[in-house]
């Protein structure tokens, strides 16, 4: 069997630490040591079968599509509230960032929490919330109560990628990983896709936007019976909090250890500690400015596209979100699958060394291209080309974006459930916290922005910073084990990768 070594991940206790020496060195054990680590190893991955774990991701994807399906639907849906509220559409915009606020808050609190209790518990909490929001924004007669409302409906569904993601690295091995993710999160995605032409567009035109937010309240109550009867809890055997806590009740003999359970207070502001690390910052910014291109296409459409080509039809405006839906449903598995290749491959050349950041690479020319330059030209052609060679060259922009944006986010996520594996659902908050804080604070200027400077200056900014997020992760990929020497968070160790 090849031996394994990597430039940056070795175990502390191994006498040729990459932090004691400055050049790499293979990490060699004696094969029954090894033996006995790759059983412990498989055993791991394969509590569950393959198809019990097809349905392990299908319920999370199912629980991860909800929160975006919940702000995919409210986009289209601003000319209608802000009639039915009598107020402006740039008013009803400033529920984006309480809700992107909401769900920064709650992806932190669900990942602190699901590191001690487990996956299971986060998801039983967190979708009734979702119910009880979603009625209540449907019941809801002036802003404030709207704003209160979206706030618990988007906290309570914003522990599904997080935490759906941490799920992905409890079931399935590094070298299958980036694939797995591809798929949950693109089956996340459809959300973007769907929402708006069957949540705002249909059921909003022809019915009511009130009857969308009940639609996500039973959706919500239903996804609730799924995880509560056909989900198992998936947190590696003795890893989460509670376990510890009760094995070292039981080691002190103490009655009914075994059992112990209380109800405890954890900061969840403390998993943004995580961001230390050069490389989790990095890659977080990175998606921030990556993601905020898709916010600053979709927010405003209806006063963008829509006014215009002229489409007041809320059917037909929600129809228009479909290409990037579609961009983001097809993008997902296609980066994740392509992240893994390059893994394995690099891996093969470097005869066996792990070298985490080569899952970065495919993010390089998306992030570069596709991304920035769709987000500019999708202001450019609105701005000047007119009737429906203009909306048409829009619709591949939106397209392009929904692409481009996931080959840089799926492999980005990948990356921090490899690197942080014993803590991957709170890395993953940390990393989605701090880019919806920064995303709610930039959308709150997104409206004002546009009446004054105008739409093609609003997206040359949103471009720039794209490329900026280009750079950050270039340097990730050529700086990795630098960066990562800067800081220790407690990185994964080859032995556990």
């Amino acid at each position: 069997m090849p031996e394994e070594t990597t430039p940056l991940l070795q175990s502390d206790s191994s006498p040729n630490s990459p932090h004691q020496q400055g050049y790499i060195e293979t990490v060699e054990s004696n094969t029954t040591a090894k033996t006995i680590s790759e059983e412990e190893h498989n055993a791991i991955y394969n509590r569950f079968s393959k198809g019990r774990k097809i349905v392990i991701v299908a319920l999370i994807s199912v629980c991860g599509l909800l929160p975006l399906f919940i702000s995919g639907s409210f986009f289209p849906s601003i000319p209608a509230i802000s009639r039915d509220m009598d107020t402006s559409p740039s008013v009803v915009s400033l529920t984006v960032s309480v809700s992107i606020f909401a769900a920064c808050i709650g992806a932190l609190a669900g990942a602190s929490y699901s590191g001690f209790y487990g996956r299971k518990p986060v998801y039983l909490v967190g979708l009734p919330l979702i119910t009880i929001g979603s009625i209540g924004v449907a019941f809801s007669r002036t802003m404030p109560e709207l704003m209160l409302w979206r706030f618990l409906q988007t906290f309570g569904g914003s522990p599904g990628l997080s935490v759906g993601a941490g799920v992905v690295g409890d079931i399935y091995r590094l070298e299958e990983r980036g694939t797995a993710m591809g798929v949950f999160f693109g089956a996340c995605l459809l959300g973007p896709a769907l929402a708006p032409l069957f949540g705002a567009g249909v059921i909003s035109h022809y019915a009511s936007w009130r009857i969308t937010q009940l639609f996500l309240g039973a959706w919500g109550l239903l996804a609730f019976i799924c995880i509560a009867t056909m989900y198992p809890e998936t947190s590696i055997p003795g890893s989460r909090g509670i376990d510890k806590k009760r094995a070292e009740l039981v080691a002190q003999n103490v009655a009914q250890g075994e059992k112990w359970f209380r109800i405890i207070w954890i900061n969840p502001l403390k998993t943004l500690s995580l961001l230390r690390s050069p490389n989790l910052l990095a890659v977080a910014l990175a998606g921030t400015v990556v993601l905020l291109t898709d916010y600053v296409i979709l927010t405003p459409l209806s006063a963008t596209l829509g006014v215009r080509y002229g489409i007041t039809n809320q059917a037909v405006l929600g129809a228009c979100f479909i290409p990037i839906g579609l961009g983001n449903f097809i993008g997902a598995p296609t980066a994740g699958y392509i992240s893994d290749q390059i893994l394995k491959r690099k891996r093969i050349q470097r005869k066996g060394e792990w070298y985490p950041e080569d899952r970065l690479i495919g993010t390089v020319i998306a992030s570069a291209t596709l991304v920035p330059l769709s987000v500019l030209g999708f202001g450019l052609i609105t701005t000047y080309v007119e009737g429906r060679v203009g909306l048409y060259l829009d619709f591949l922009c939106l397209f392009a974006n929904g692409v481009g944006v996931d080959l840089v986010l799926s492999p980005s996520a990948a990356y921090i459930v490899d690197v942080m594996h014993s803590r991957s659902a709170e890395s993953m908050a940390a990393n989605n916290g701090v880019r919806s804080l920064l995303i709610s604070i930039l959308l709150a200027a997104l409206m004002p922005m546009l009446e004054h400077v105008g739409l093609v200056w609003t997206n040359l900014l949103s471009a720039l910073l794209a490329w900026i997020g280009f750079v950050l992760l270039w340097c990730t990929i050529k700086y990795g084990e630098q960066m990562r020497s800067w800081v220790d968070v407690g990185y994964t160790r080859i032995e556990e990768s």
